[in-house]
């Protein structure tokens, strides 16, 4: 005898997508998190393109602060967002459950990153758009750009996963939001790191956030080509990020 539907757990690509199309949904209705990752940078860049209140250097600024918004964009969704959800989740013990269930964990690991991308994808559109709307004209070859981006995906999440997966949540909450502010201000994503003391500026281009918003702004501005010391830097934090994760994460 047929039973019908069969038992079993489903394929492992459409348990990925179903937690996927999940955690965008719950992203997108949290408003916080809809605030950090879409609100902020886009209000940034609108006010400080129409109120010049900081030197963005020689050129327009708005060609100078698209590309660092991208880089924050990109923080904040790779980085702040899913260390701040990824700890509490593994708080309140939905890791453990998830872990439990047919979802193998390199599934989850890869709904996350799905997640991930399709929030950064909505965030170039909406930041690019802005930038158009504002006189905006990018230069360069858009593969070096997406180069940039992934690399930098990847750079931030190993690290907010890593701080996710050592940290209870309450302190994952507040070293996020605090290294998102220190980054902000000093990982030029508002003003050059050529604008800043020639003593600390290799220290700021060796950060994630000044390799990818200077790899960005060297194509987007300059038309240059792929910048390798940029994708020399994201790549060396990509990777020692997620090695730390994988071996100090711990699911509860």
């Amino acid at each position: 005898m047929t039973f019908a539907p069969a038992p079993g757990a489903a394929p492992p690509s459409r348990m990925v997508l179903s937690q996927a199309v999940f955690e965008t949904r719950l992203l997108f209705r949290n408003g916080e998190q809809v605030l950090l990752t879409m609100v902020i940078p886009l209000v940034l860049l609108g006010l400080l393109v129409a109120v010049p209140v900081v030197d963005t250097g020689p050129g327009r600024a708005v060609d100078v602060l698209v590309p660092g918004v991208l880089a924050l964009s990109v923080m904040s969704t790779a980085f702040t967002s899913l260390a701040i959800a990824t700890g509490y989740e593994r708080r309140y013990g939905v890791l453990k459950r998830l872990g439990a269930s047919p979802l193998p964990r390199w599934g989850l690991l890869a709904a996350k990153a799905a997640t991930v991308l399709t929030v950064e994808a909505v965030q170039v559109v909406l930041i690019g758009t802005l930038g158009l709307l504002l006189g905006w004209r990018p230069l360069g070859s858009p593969v070096a750009v997406v180069v940039l981006l992934l690399l930098g995906t990847l750079a931030f999440a190993g690290l907010g996963l890593l701080m996710a997966g050592t940290l209870r949540a309450e302190v994952t909450l507040a070293a996020a939001n605090l290294v998102y502010v220190v980054l902000l201000l000093t990982g030029g994503v508002v003003v050059p790191l050529e604008r800043y003391p020639a003593a600390i500026r290799p220290f700021l281009e060796a950060t994630p956030t000044g390799a990818l918003s200077e790899g960005l702004r060297s194509v987007l501005l300059d038309g240059a080509a792929l910048p390798w010391p940029a994708v020399a830097v994201l790549a060396a934090w990509a990777i020692l990020g997620f090695a730390a994760a994988a071996r100090w994460f711990r699911w509860e």
